[in-house]
């Protein structure tokens, strides 16, 4: 996989438009600071506390282009709405200037920070958009349980 094609899957997982549905800054473009706080669903987490940890796991990846040791980080308690969104909107365009200076063999090196083994750069790379799909999904429904069902997306 190359990568135009990763940043691409990246890209429209963030601020695109991906064959699934909604991009995460279509998402939360509407989310006030209340609603990020809330917790509609017991046990469950906020949006707020849902987009740092989105923000944490692109950064987190962006040091391991780097060559960085793997981290600690993983749901850190947010700051104040819209302060998760700038961190997201930072860690992506890292991530993305990262990838953009790695060498193109640098792809198929295995991610020795993954926790499956023998997983290479470029799985953990989609996987960050299949990361980003996955919470975004989480997003839609944590609208959904504050607003009704016809909610999901920005207006």
């Amino acid at each position: 996989m190359s990568k135009a094609t990763i940043s691409g899957c990246l890209q429209r997982s963030v601020a695109g438009s991906p064959w699934h549905g909604y991009s995460l800054n279509t998402l939360v473009a509407d989310v006030t600071a209340a609603e990020a706080a809330a917790h509609p669903i017991p046990g469950g987490h906020s949006i707020a506390e849902i987009v740092a940890h989105i923000a944490v796991w692109m950064d987190e990846v962006a040091s391991w282009l780097t060559g960085a040791a793997r981290s600690d980080r993983d749901w850190p308690p947010p700051a104040g709405w819209p302060q998760p969104l700038a961190e997201m909107a930072a860690a992506h365009e890292r991530l993305q200037a990262e990838l953009a200076r790695s060498p193109d063999a640098r792809l198929s090196e295995r991610a020795i920070q993954a926790t499956e083994p023998g997983l290479s750069i470029a799985d953990v790379l989609v996987g960050v958009a299949e990361h980003n799909a996955y919470h975004g999904g989480q997003i839609g429904l944590l609208k959904r349980a504050l607003r009704g069902p016809a909610s999901a997306r920005s207006s």
